[in-house]
């Protein structure tokens, strides 16, 4: 169970993860062509990333959200 702030959370991560991690392999294949070493260190650095956070997509569809508290009065 997580409160609904902790899975809006998570969702914003998801998708800064993704885009970031996608950005950074795209950076790292066209910087192949001028500093192999360095190009290769951001094509996995990137691809890690993305891949977390197709990770949390599934981590947070397993999530659901705690019920709302009873009122006691």
């Amino acid at each position: 169970m997580a409160t609904p702030q902790q899975l809006l959370r998570i969702q914003k991560l998801v998708w800064v993860l993704i885009y970031a991690g996608l950005l950074t392999v795209f950076v790292g294949l066209s910087t192949l062509r001028t500093d192999e070493p360095l190009g290769h260190w951001l094509v996995a650095g990137g691809a890690a990333a993305a891949a977390v956070g197709v990770l949390l997509i599934y981590l947070r569809s397993r999530l659901r959200a705690d019920p709302p508290p009873k009122d006691l009065s």
